[in-house]
């Protein structure tokens, strides 16, 4: 439940994993896709690039990963730019927009390389201002769900890192510093927005230790309003089917391993089954650009 006080005014359910997210993305992603471990489901993306953008936008993502938001962008007839830190994720990212164009996609996308907390410094100038949409989703910290691999010796978990620990990734330097780094990056995309554009945040809980659980879309929540975003709505992103009134979990071996081995503790952990969103805009009338900026 959204209480008053959290400022949004419509709640919503978005069924976004009534299809395997494998399926999701076969034949529409190039097949090295799954070595990034934090994809966005791309029923997800389209659905948010539907509801919160028009046709011609510019939609942008700062943590494209292997570009999710910039393909689904493009076959939804948008202008898709994204950024991601780490050059062998940009290049898959370039892949998948590489693909979409030879789909007949009637958007463009493009991505650059480089760091979001910095972006101001790598979009093209004639960005600013002009975003419809910002859809992104930050890193979790280390934990990730990966891919399995049987071997000899027992499981193994592989495609599971974000990256270069050295290059600055926000991924590995502690909840602080991730936050007050979406915090600098959703400053200078309040610069990017056109009055009344959105920006939509796909998260969720993480547990740090079995007894710490961190409101990570409450803290996003709390550094999006504080560079002057309105928000607008609170969702939950399905990452279950729905099957004759049921919900049918989609969790991966790790996700069932460590809910059990918290159970058996006596923690009583739930696996989850859908992930915040948090739909956010530049009011008409707000901070102006050199204030926020400041």
């Amino acid at each position: 439940m959204v209480s008053v006080a959290d400022g949004f005014s419509v709640t919503s359910v978005w069924l976004t994993c009534q299809q395997p997210a494998r399926d999701q993305r076969r034949g529409r992603y190039v097949r090295a896709t799954s070595s990034h471990p934090g994809k966005m489901l791309p029923h997800l993306a389209a659905y948010a690039i539907g509801a919160y953008s028009m046709p011609g936008d510019v939609v942008f993502d700062p943590m494209c990963g292997s570009g999710t938001t910039v393909v689904e962008a493009m076959h939804l007839g948008r202008q898709g730019l994204g950024i991601d830190i780490e050059p062998r994720f940009t290049a898959l990212a370039e892949a998948n927009v590489a693909l979409a164009a030879g789909q007949g996609a009637s958007g463009s996308g493009r991505v650059f390389t480089g760091d979001a907390t910095g972006l101001l410094d790598i979009v093209p100038a004639w960005v600013v201002g002009r975003v419809g949409l910002v859809l992104t989703s930050p890193p979790y910290g280390r934990g990730t769900h990966g891919l399995i691999q049987m071997t000899s010796s027992g499981l193994r978990k592989r495609d599971h890192l974000y990256g270069d620990r050295e290059r600055g990734n926000l991924a590995y330097g502690g909840w602080a510093r991730l936050l007050d780094g979406f915090a600098a990056i959703l400053a200078a995309c309040y610069l990017l927005l056109r009055p009344g554009g959105f920006v939509v945040i796909s998260c969720r809980p993480v547990r740090r230790q079995r007894d710490d659980l961190i409101d990570l879309p409450g803290e996003l929540l709390a550094v999006a309003r504080s560079v002057g975003l309105e928000p607008v709505q609170r969702c939950a992103a399905l990452l279950a089917a729905v099957r004759d009134g049921k919900i049918v979990h989609r969790a991966s071996t790790f996700g069932l391993m460590s809910v059990r081995r918290s159970r058996n503790a006596g923690i009583p952990v739930h696996l989850i089954a859908h992930e915040d969103v948090l739909v956010l805009r530049r009011g008409l009338q707000g901070p102006s650009p050199a204030a926020v900026a400041g």
